[in-house]
């Protein structure tokens, strides 16, 4: 790979969530392109496929990707083209210049079974579109044979776009009562931390061999884990909020969802930590970061 001063990142999403920490935190680790949906459209793929030969970068990373998980069901293949088929453009055109991938899977590639923390090679079994939509994307950029990192990341929020962080806030100032689910389990992970490791990740890398030394699936998740039931608690218990609403926890089955959602999310990060020397806070630390920031 060409080094830091001359090297081209191509980053995708940049108004999302990750997207939007991303800018900042590559920021020094090369020239940044950054693209929003105005000049890159997932469901495009020739689109896709035009500016990153415009670009040509030495790095994608890519955090752009259709993620409204209920609506999925009835957008099939809009789901698929975007999280499943525009992740392989990049891979072939990855592979084409001899870049490299950086992408962001999700916990939804499991079923949710596993009595305890899913590694990555444990077996996937998504239970809807959404998360069948993302493990297509991973397959794909792994049989490109391209260089890669796949960040399988969980319950992302942030201070912007649409997550629970936000919801719960919003629903908190306008009802007296909030009912949560309890018995779903997993790593709510701010979009910040995602960022800074990533960068923290690429600024590790020595050449192409490293590249492909490191290349595989990864979890990227913050430390600990709860429901979001008590994710929700935590949030009121921490935020500088007048209104605070009780919340009541409730089992999955009490608030159907078109999309299933698996009831144990928790990855382990150990790979990430033994093989780039990183990891994440513990979710409640993270979450008062956020906060106060």
């Amino acid at each position: 790979m060409s080094g830091v001063a001359e090297r081209t990142i191509l980053l995708t999403g940049v108004n999302g969530q990750v997207g939007f920490e991303l800018a900042r935190s590559l920021q020094g680790l090369g020239r940044v392109v950054a693209v929003d949906r105005s000049r890159f459209d997932l469901d495009d793929l020739d689109q896709v496929r035009s500016v990153v030969r415009e670009v040509k970068p030495a790095l994608i990373v890519n955090p752009a990707a259709y993620t409204a998980v209920d609506k999925a069901e009835s957008e099939v293949d809009a789901a698929m083209r975007a999280n499943g088929e525009a992740p392989g453009v990049f891979a072939e055109e990855a592979k084409r210049l001899g870049a490299v991938l950086v992408h962001y899977s999700t916990d939804y590639v499991f079923d949710g079974t596993k009595d305890g923390a899913y590694v990555e090679d444990d077996a996937v079994n998504p239970q809807n579109v959404y998360g069948k939509s993302k493990l297509a994307g991973e397959q794909a950029i792994v049989t490109s044979g391209c260089d890669h990192l796949i960040f399988r990341t969980s319950w992302v929020y942030g201070t912007r776009g649409k997550n629970f962080l936000l919801t719960m806030l919003r629903l908190g100032a306008e009802r007296e009562e909030l009912s949560v689910v309890a018995d779903q389990i997993g790593a709510p992970t701010w979009a910040v931390t995602i960022a800074a490791l990533t960068a923290n990740v690429v600024a590790q890398a020595e050449n192409q061999d490293w590249w492909a030394q490191k290349s595989g699936v990864y979890h990227l998740t913050a430390g600990g884990s709860t429901s979001w039931h008590g994710f929700a608690q935590a949030i009121f218990d921490m935020s500088q909020t007048e209104k605070r609403p009780v919340v009541k926890p409730i089992p999955a089955s009490a608030y159907p969802t078109p999309a299933a959602r698996p009831l144990n999310s928790r990855m382990s990060a150990a790979k990430l930590r033994e093989t780039f020397g990183v990891a994440a806070p513990h979710w409640r630390d993270a979450l008062l970061l956020c906060l106060v920031r």
